[in-house]
């Protein structure tokens, strides 16, 4: 599971950006102005066959993390 939907900084953090956007779920409405630093991501690939191919990205580091349970949420 990414940390990011915890972070403070999920609504503007480039990162944050980059993952939704792998995962085709662009939710960003503010802008795109903090670059975190040192973050790690894990990307899982799986296959059932040549033609389902699965991506899923996470991240699992970052050493700009500032915990705000649920920020993520629209409120």
């Amino acid at each position: 599971m990414c940390i990011c939907v915890n972070c403070r900084h999920v609504n503007s953090c480039e990162t944050y950006y980059f993952i939704s956007t792998q995962h085709n779920q662009i939710k960003q409405t503010n802008i795109v102005k903090f670059k975190p630093s040192r973050t790690l991501i894990k990307v899982n690939i799986s296959s059932h066959s040549e033609k389902d191919i699965k991506v899923d990205w996470d991240l699992v580091e970052c050493l700009s993390f500032v915990e705000d349970p649920g920020k993520w949420l629209i409120k």
